[in-house]
């Protein structure tokens, strides 16, 4: 049995050393359209590689995908996160579990993965074709013909292909998957931090609110979290979730709209104005500016008193009604536009890809070509930022790698 594998990424990868492990005799090819392999893996997690996440609960797990979540749950029973430390850790790459959850080597050097990676192919005697891009795909007597981009490779003929490209972010990259019959969800950008050009607040880049709450106006988007402002506008897992929740959606609205923050992250405006109150009552002859509820960073706290429209030099218990109103407003209520994106670190992520219903998820086999599998982002599949992705990629190429029909 011929195996081809077109992608020579994580779960190109991946699907490779599985289909070797469960079908030894099988020769296995993997096809990688660059120069190098894993490039990716190399620079995720800003070269650490976040491997997975440390979430053991499967309907936890799959609330990280914006897209594939119903999916993924399914698949997850069949090799989960834990699945995937015990892997690597049985092949001398120990893992550590950071306090976010995020699951990085040991070493905290992607290198150790690659390494494991090509250690395991060399092992398996898996060939690596670089330089080799798939043009098309074509059915022959119940195989498929290799056609490559480069007219001096000649055309190859396998039994059974995985395909592992990984997302694009142009529909134009998938055109030769949909003449094979597969429909293409459009990809739009999933990932991305929030520009604010209009916004004084980037003036305080740097500080990061540990637990905020973040809501596109207009919308039923909210995400809670770290938030971290930037020189060009908001970051961190609160605004990277909206993010993802809403590609399509903010895609549609330009990435122009306004974003509400709740900078501590309580609903309750009541639960704030009794706070507030014991402050007025207990520190009531301190200047606003000397004393913080909520733990809140100085310099934000100094921003929204200015921004609140109170002195700094008042003291609480000269604040009144109106005052105390003024400051729940802005504490929970905090309104900013956006303009724009920006990618997040190197990573691009998009959603978008090959349609879920057209995929088996009990094989990973295609519903349209019979013996044509995928694995990872090339599916209409995405993940929010915690080694989710890679999670969803390891997961699907186990699948794959059985080869089942």
């Amino acid at each position: 049995m011929k195996v081809a594998v077109i992608g020579g990424g994580a779960g190109g990868f991946f699907s490779a050393i599985h289909v070797k492990e469960n079908h030894p005799e099988a020769t296995v090819t993997i096809f990688e359209k660059s120069k190098k392999v894993l490039s990716k893996v190399k620079i995720s997690g800003g070269g650490r590689c976040n491997v997975t996440n440390g979430c053991t609960s499967i309907s936890e797990l799959s609330k990280a995908y914006p897209r594939g979540n119903r999916q993924l749950k399914k698949a997850f029973r069949k090799f989960s996160t834990k699945d995937t430390m015990q892997w690597f850790e049985k092949r001398n790459v120990p893992l550590v579990i950071q306090e976010d959850n995020c699951v990085f080597p040991v070493s905290q050097d992607s290198q150790s993965i690659i390494d494991c990676f090509l250690k395991e192919v060399q092992r398996l005697n898996i060939k690596i074709e670089t330089g080799k891009g798939v043009k098309s795909i074509k059915p022959k007597n119940e195989k498929y013909i290799l056609e490559f981009l480069k007219s001096e490779h000649p055309d190859l003929i396998f039994d059974k292909i995985i395909i592992a490209t990984g997302g694009h972010p142009k529909k134009s990259g998938f055109e030769w998957l949909e003449k094979t019959g597969h429909r293409i969800e459009d990809p739009v950008p999933s990932l991305y931090t929030f520009n604010m050009p209009r916004e004084n607040i980037t003036e305080l880049m740097g500080i990061v609110v540990e637990n905020a709450m973040a809501q596109i106006q207009g919308t039923k988007l909210i995400a809670d979290g770290p938030l971290l402002i930037t020189h060009w506008g908001m970051s961190g897992p609160a605004i990277l979730k909206l993010s993802a929740f809403g590609a399509r959606i903010l895609n549609d609205m330009n990435y122009e709209f306004n974003v509400r923050v709740n900078w501590i992250n309580i609903l309750n405006n009541e639960t704030v104005k009794k706070e507030l109150s014991d402050i007025i009552q207990q520190h009531g002859k301190k200047i606003l500016s000397n004393y913080r509820p909520y733990s809140l960073p100085d310099r934000l706290w100094q921003y929204l008193l200015h921004k609140s429209g109170l002195p700094s030099t008042k003291k609480w218990n000269e604040l009144g009604r109106k005052g105390v109103h003024k400051i729940i407003d802005t504490l929970t209520h905090d309104i900013y536009n956006v303009k724009g994106k920006t990618t997040f670190k190197e990573e691009f992520v998009t959603c978008g890809g090959v349609a879920l219903e057209q995929i088996d998820f009990d094989t990973m086999q295609s519903k349209v070509c019979k013996n044509i599998y995928f694995t990872g982002e090339v599916l209409d599949i995405d993940g929010i930022t915690g080694g989710y992705n890679f999670q969803a990629a390891w997961t699907t190429a186990f699948i794959a790698g059985r080869l089942a029909d």
